[in-house]
């Protein structure tokens, strides 16, 4: 089954809940649902091992918890001994055996549910008496590994998340980058290092501080992979959007990265990885979007820590924070001495211009220009993202043996 035939059986669920819900909610309950079946498939070949090493260190007196990953065979695990299918065999009583079933996963699954609000939907959907119908459906689709391995899963996640984004019309660009400028973005960035990258175990380590459902990290992930099956990229991100992040945890946790890695909360206001430095970023930060509910945090940062922090340079507008997020890029640049570092980020054509002389804007693209840290600005067609038809390009920014950061 090809990811576009998996979304289009997975948007089927929509017909069950029209009339019950809106169309823009729709994601709140075939995203988690897929998330669920999709690891319950990944679950099924070890679910008997996990069983009986939970039984016997509970009946030795101990915390099972440690023990259980590695007979689970992945980074998580689950300790009921139902599935979606045996849900199917008690309708009486699905929605406290759903609820169980889900809060027997390990503490790192539970958090998903939770950042999808998942209990809530249950109960609604229980009250409208198609929480059996909708289990059933996913309960019918075969979600396991050998059948739709995970570039195909992650394709489907995308396709879903762009039709649900297009039905809410949710701000220009900020859940949805398409893959083309995904894969054009990793390519310049890999481009100068793939003699490096071609050694065998080689290892390195990617960020993205906007990671939406996790996109960019996957995509890059996959050329790694194709370009060198023992190489390893260690991807790491930080998602402002409850059910984004919920998302891009879930695909993580299954392509078996540690998802302790994968941060929630804001990152202008909350640096999730502070201190931290990386070989590779890419971000696609909201376009346009106002920064005035973190603004006490930047401007303190900004004022007390100076070119110490991530905000030296200057602050632009409260209107764009677009340079806010590349200025936090650029303060996860390691040092030429330490390898240097190369981010892509796509930003909208304002941070090129506005800003007159001497504003924040302005100071900050002083400063890069200076600094020799703009490698290139490829300007992208327009309508390419979805809900916007604005121009965007992408700037790529490099740190090596000709320029210089502060950090």
């Amino acid at each position: 089954m090809n990811h576009q035939n998996l979304s289009s059986f997975i948007w089927s669920v929509a017909d069950l809940l029209r009339g019950d819900y809106k169309q823009s909610p729709y994601g709140k309950v075939i995203l988690p649902f897929t998330v669920l079946r999709r690891l319950d498939c990944v679950l099924e070949p070890t679910k008997a091992k996990v069983l009986a090493e939970f039984a016997a260190k509970k009946k030795a007196g101990l915390n099972p918890d440690p023990f259980l990953l590695r007979p689970s065979g992945q980074s998580f695990y689950n300790t009921s001994d139902l599935d979606l299918r045996k849900l199917m065999g008690d309708q009486d009583h699905i929605s406290q055996n759903l609820y169980a079933y889900v809060q027997a996963f390990s503490p790192a699954v539970r958090d998903i549910f939770e950042r999808f609000s998942f209990s809530t939907q249950i109960d609604k959907l229980a009250k409208s008496g198609l929480l059996y119908l909708v289990t059933e459906k996913f309960a019918g689709i075969d979600l396991h590994p050998e059948a739709v391995d995970n570039h195909e899963m992650g394709l489907a996640f995308e396709e879903l998340i762009r039709k649900f984004a297009e039905l809410s019309n949710e701000t220009a660009g900020e859940h949805f980058t398409p893959r083309e400028v995904i894969r054009l973005m990793v390519n310049l960035l890999f481009v100068e290092d793939d003699d490096v990258l071609t050694k065998p175990g080689v290892v390195r380590t990617i960020y993205d501080p906007t990671a939406g459902t996790g996109g960019m990290l996957s995509v890059a992930g996959e050329h790694l992979t194709a370009l060198n099956p023992q190489a390893r990229l260690t991807m790491f991100g930080q998602e402002l959007n409850d059910e984004s992040y919920a998302i891009c945890k879930a695909d993580m946790l299954i392509k078996g990265q540690d998802v302790a890695n994968i941060v929630a909360g804001n990152t202008l206001s909350e640096d999730g990885h502070a201190h931290a430095k990386f070989d590779y970023m890419l971000s696609n930060p909201p376009f346009g979007v106002e920064w005035k509910k973190v603004e006490n945090e930047v401007r303190k940062e900004h004022e007390s820590q100076g070119f110490n922090g991530r905000f030296g340079p200057g602050l632009p507008s409260v209107s764009d924070g677009s340079l806010l997020f590349l200025l936090h890029l650029l303060s996860k640049m390691r040092p030429a001495s330490d390898g240097g570092s190369r981010f892509g980020i796509v930003l909208n054509g304002s941070p090129l211009f506005t800003g007159g002389a001497g504003s924040g804007a302005s100071e900050i693209r002083r400063y890069l220009l200076e600094n020799d840290l703009v490698e290139a600005i490829i300007g992208l067609p327009t309508d390419m993202f979805y809900n916007t038809g604005i121009s965007t390009c992408v700037w790529i920014v490099w740190e090596g043996f000709c320029g210089h950061v502060w950090w």
